[in-house]
């Protein structure tokens, strides 16, 4: 079977066990394959825990869930030197819940600032100081934290800096009424004794790190390339494309942004079967890579001007240029 053949059935098997997601179900595959790390943000009971137990039941890989929480500390996700006295080394680093491949930071702004910071060395350099020691991350190893949009009571929001090291920012909403049915359904078959009995035939993770090389030889076209140069000039230099947009706009995207649309608009074209990036391709994760990386003017919060209004509004004022 070829990678892309392995992908898809990837894509079918975590499909069949979230209903009604196939958004969600389709960025937890783009973003991995990308190398990248992302924030999820839904109601609760939407599966998002599910969905990233479920690719790593599918995927032979390990998976760590840290329930972020007021009075959680940084060594509880890095780890900690234990001091052995029987040991010769009387030192020993015991490792956190961050080293292994996939990692849920469940409602990740409910802890304070100081635990958050404890992802960045992780997300961004793939690695963990701790004691004057560094210490590397599993090769397969993603982010995938998530918020609750309601609820905001006694929360800690993620400054810009950090919400800026994750690839994209993911929305889902509730599902339709027959994906709700089929949910129903299905939640009722998997409480069979036979369902748990169920073998799962898991992909290697091998087939990631070959779509990864396949990936990095997409092409992508100059006039793309400016596409998406544009699309960030706009968010930067917003009164050269209307007054509305310098009015809702106090700062713009950075080069993290471009990096991050370049990635993952070659991750989709690849995903799509294509061995080149369209425009089409561009518009289609531009939402979920920017979203998180614009601030807003107070103008536009008085208005109710959303992010995603924003980048509607950018898109049609940007031209792909020939």
């Amino acid at each position: 079977m070829d990678t892309r053949k392995s992908i898809q059935l990837l894509l079918d098997n975590i499909n069949a066990s979230i209903i009604g997601q196939e958004k969600l179900v389709k960025r937890l595959v783009l973003i991995l394959l990308a190398d990248g790390n992302f924030l999820l943000e839904g109601l609760p009971g939407l599966a998002k825990t599910k969905a990233i137990k479920t690719l790593s039941k599918h995927l032979n890989c390990g998976l760590s869930r840290i329930q972020f929480t007021p009075d959680l500390l940084p060594s509880d996700i890095t780890g900690t030197e234990i001091y052995q006295p029987e040991a010769e080394e009387k030192f020993v680093f015991q490792k956190g819940p961050i080293f292994n491949n996939l990692i849920l930071a469940d409602e990740i702004n409910r802890a304070p600032a100081k635990v958050q910071s404890a992802l960045l060395e992780a997300m961004e350099e793939r690695q963990v100081s701790v004691a004057g020691n560094t210490y590397p991350m599993e090769s397969l190893f993603m982010v995938m934290a998530t918020q609750n949009p309601v609820e905001q009571e006694g929360t800690y929001p993620l400054p810009e800096a950090q919400m800026d090291r994750f690839l994209m920012h993911v929305r889902i909403d509730y599902p339709d009424d027959a994906s709700e049915l089929e949910i129903i359904r299905l939640n009722r078959k998997e409480s069979s004794l036979e369902q748990k009995k169920e073998e799962v035939e898991k992909i290697s993770q091998e087939v990631i790190f070959e779509a990864r090389k396949e990936i990095d030889k997409i092409q992508i076209s100059e006039t793309c390339e400016r596409y998406i140069v544009d699309i960030i000039s706009a968010t930067r230099r917003p009164e050269k494309f209307g007054e509305d947009l310098a009015e809702w706009l106090d700062f713009g995207a950075s080069p993290r942004a471009s990096i991050a649309i370049d990635k993952a608009s070659r991750t989709n074209a690849w995903m799509n079967g294509k061995d080149f990036v369209s425009p089409d391709d561009v518009r289609e994760v531009v939402h979920d890579c920017l979203r998180h990386r614009l601030i807003l003017s107070y103008e536009a919060v008085a208005q109710g001007v959303s992010a995603d209004q924003v980048i509607d509004e950018i898109l049609n004022k940007v031209a792909v240029l020939a």
